[in-house]
């Protein structure tokens, strides 16, 4: 397993789940799921098996070495088995902060969309706010998913700015929401 120089912890686990470093036997199972959700993604095209080999092997491997990367990917397990992947992304180690950035196994949306949700934040908050001691995560999304809110609010995320017409969606302008946790909140 890999491990990023910048945790001196590299896997963290509550309630059957757990985060790890990237897994590089996951990134088609990855693809696969970034593909499938690209409707809420910033992704402009789908993603193909040589270009996901390129990013892995160009892009999230230098991240393991780097002492302050521009974000932390994990893997999310159940019983050693990624169903997720997400982590912290548009780092800012000056000011303490990062995007948080999920995504689940497709198929799981529809009935554990929830409990994901809330798991993952759980695990990606003690990375960000214990081991890296942040200030605040952050929540970037476009304004089609409302029930993405709930998951958030429940874990003490508060709406913290609404961008008017900021993408555009199936033929016209949505906006995009964004969703906060301070470290103290």
């Amino acid at each position: 397993m890999s491990s990023y120089k910048v945790l001196s912890k590299q896997k963290f686990e509550s309630d059957g789940y757990s985060i790890v470093p990237i897994r590089m036997e996951d990134r088609y199972a990855i693809m696969k799921w970034r593909n499938e959700q690209i409707y809420h993604l910033r992704q402009d095209k789908p993603l193909a098996k040589e270009s996901q080999d390129n990013y892995f092997n160009k892009v999230i491997v230098k991240l393991f070495e780097q002492e302050k990367p521009a974000q932390i990917l994990f893997s999310y397990l159940k019983d050693n088995h990624c169903i997720g992947y997400g982590g912290l992304v548009h780092i800012n180690w000056v000011d303490k902060n990062a995007e948080v950035s999920f995504i689940m196994k497709t198929e799981l949306e529809v009935e554990e969309f929830n409990l994901h949700w809330k798991s993952y934040l759980n695990l990606i908050e003690k990375v960000a706010f214990e081991e890296l001691d942040f200030h605040k995560l952050y929540v970037y999304a476009f304004d089609l998913r409302p029930h993405l809110y709930d998951a958030l609010k429940d874990n003490k995320y508060f709406l913290d700015a609404r961008l008017r017409d900021h993408c555009y969606f199936e033929g016209e302008y949505k906006d995009v929401v964004i969703y906060s946790k301070l470290e103290k909140g």
